[in-house]
């Protein structure tokens, strides 16, 4: 049993009584009186009954009344003298008037103040008031049902629900031998560490933080997709080698090709006149884990109805059915992008990525010339790590062809790119191999640290 239990244990047996008043009584904290009532329920000594009942917490404008009268009654007696509205207070005119009016205390005749209630009437209610102020400062709660809920209407109140947790004797017999070993629940314990984000976290807050400030709006996505989407509507070709089992993950059952007829002739057009072959439904409506964001890219390409520029970004979760080293995952991030813009051109896409690397912090940035499958003219970004006196190649982009973003929506140029998200972390944390940021090894999580 815990130190303390036979105490409560007495006290409940003598009469129920709230975890609070335990607490007073005993002189133990509130946090130990509800182990020990939790004990004595398991043992079953006890049983909790729980209430919730409203409290209000008097606001900043409501303080200021103490010790004073409300703007209301303060007008009833200007008015008992004959003033006129412009002799108020600003607070009288923009609160007492109006909650004047609504009680009946005054009328208004050609700027005039009417009152059309005496004194001892209007008196009663200040009272009423007052003493409904006193209350709450003591105990959150008033008495007068009335006065209570017109403060929570004037917004005087905040709403508060106060649990209350009373602690009922259940009539077990006790035998008081048990409860001579006893545990002090307030041993000072041993300090936890205190929790922080995950580098991976930290870097994705902080790239989501950049594309908001560049005016990119961010992407959703699943991660399981079709294959239609993950490749077909990107201008893959069916036999293309990443379409097969030992670099893509497969998932068992089929995905429906998209109800827009029109949009998968298109797409169907697209590869046989593009790739001179023979496109099959049934290839593209097979189901994978995405093998990059780019499919996001895609079904938000093909959702525009018009010629409006548009800024988009994702960032999410990938897979690569492949070998894990010092620096590949099956499992990583990608941080993708879009601008779709008839004005866009291949260096707007050079700056922006210049843009986005620049706040991450790697000053010098070079591109190379590459090859993707759906764009053209392609490029790979690196950046000078400046600690290890090399570059390093950290993602890749171009521009969407025309066999990609016109079947989709019509639209072109759009500037397209995918990044890693573990490789620029690995540079920033000084890692050596990728597994690091996954193998939830608490020393390295407590220790990293990520200037951004």
């Amino acid at each position: 049993m815990y130190k303390g239990s036979d105490k409560v244990l007495r006290l409940i047996i003598s009469a129920r009584r709230t975890t609070a008043e335990i607490a007073k009584e005993t002189g133990l904290n509130e946090d130990s009186i509800r182990r020990i009532a939790e004990a004595l329920k398991g043992d079953g000594y006890a049983t909790i009954e729980t209430t919730e009942s409203l409290h209000g917490i008097p606001t900043a404008e409501l303080e200021r009344y103490a010790g004073s009268v409300f703007p209301e009654v303060s007008v009833h007696r200007k008015a008992l003298r004959g003033a006129m509205v412009a002799d108020l207070t600003p607070d009288e005119k923009s609160i007492g008037i109006r909650w004047a009016r609504v009680k009946g205390f005054i009328a208004i005749e050609g700027g005039k103040l009417v009152p059309e209630k005496d004194e001892s009437e209007v008196g009663e209610v200040a009272k009423r008031m007052s003493e409904a102020f006193s209350q709450l400062a003591r105990s959150g709660r008033c008495e007068d049902a009335e006065i209570f809920e017109e403060l929570f209407e004037r917004r005087l109140l905040e709403r508060k629900l106060v649990k209350t947790n009373t602690v009922i004797y259940s009539g077990k017999k006790v035998d008081w031998s048990l409860f001579e070993e006893k545990f002090d629940v307030n041993v000072p314990g041993q300090n936890a560490r205190v929790g922080k984000n995950h580098p991976v976290t930290k870097l994705t807050n902080h790239l989501r933080t950049i594309m908001s400030e560049l005016g990119f709006q961010e992407m959703e996505g699943d991660i399981i997709e079709s294959s239609f989407w993950n490749f077909d509507a990107l201008f893959q070709p069916q036999d293309h080698p990443a379409r097969e089992l030992a670099d893509t993950f497969y998932i068992k059952g089929d995905s429906p090709l998209p109800e827009d007829e029109e949009l998968v002739s298109r797409v169907k057009k697209a590869h046989e006149e593009g790739w001179k072959y023979q496109w099959d439904p049934k290839e593209a409506s097979k189901t994978v884990l995405r093998t990059h964001t780019t499919a996001v890219s895609a079904r938000y390409v093909a959702a525009i109805k018009d010629k409006r520029p548009r800024k988009y970004f994702a960032i999410g979760r990938v897979f690569r059915n492949e070998a894990t080293d010092y620096k590949h995952l099956a499992e990583f991030h990608q941080i993708e992008g879009i601008i779709a813009w008839e004005g866009a051109t291949f260096t707007d896409l050079l700056g922006v990525l210049k843009e986005i690397y620049g706040k991450l912090g790697f000053e010098k940035i070079r591109f190379r010339p590459s090859f993707f499958p759906y764009t053209e003219p392609s490029l790979e970004i690196e950046v000078y790590f400046e600690e290890r006196k090399q570059w390093m190649e950290l993602g890749g982009a171009g521009i969407f062809r025309p066999e990609v973003s016109i079947p989709l929506a019509g639209v072109y140029p759009v500037l397209a790119w995918g990044l890693s998200l573990e490789r620029p972390l690995m540079l920033k944390l000084e890692l050596d191999d990728i597994r690091d940021l996954y193998r939830n090894d608490v020393d390295f999580l407590t220790s990293a640290r990520l200037d951004l």
